[in-house]
């Protein structure tokens, strides 16, 4: 999940102020409406989907805002971020080249031909 976060707020900070606000809160609301009936799903209760809907988006928004200046970090300020929500790995280096791949390959790419079929959704 953490994972899926890191993905989500690097595309959104890529995009903000590229994208339309519209088109950006419609496809954060779909993100969040998936991870919701997702853990419906797995069969949760409501008093239970409630409370980790709230968990999941405290994180959410506490990965976006370390973001929101991640290109004026360090290496070594990324890397502490990466290892407090990431922390199955003794060493992110890995983690964070591949996020200074995705990175590049956003801003390498349109929001619309991302998210095509999910803002036609």
């Amino acid at each position: 999940m953490i994972i899926f976060f890191f993905h989500l707020s690097f595309l959104l900070k890529t995009f903000k102020d590229i994208e339309s606000k519209d088109n950006l809160q419609k496809f954060f609301d779909y993100c969040i409406k998936q991870l919701e009936l997702s853990i419906r799903e797995i069969g949760y209760g409501d008093a239970t989907i409630n409370k980790k809907m709230k968990d999941y988006i405290n994180i959410l928004f506490s990965i976006i805002d370390k973001l929101d200046k991640w290109e004026y970090l360090r290496d070594v300020e990324k890397k502490k971020i990466l290892s407090k929500y990431i922390n199955e790995d003794k060493d992110p280096e890995k983690y964070l080249i591949y996020f200074e791949k995705y990175s590049n390959f956003l801003a390498k790419n349109t929001f619309k031909n991302l998210s095509k079929d999910i803002l036609s959704l």
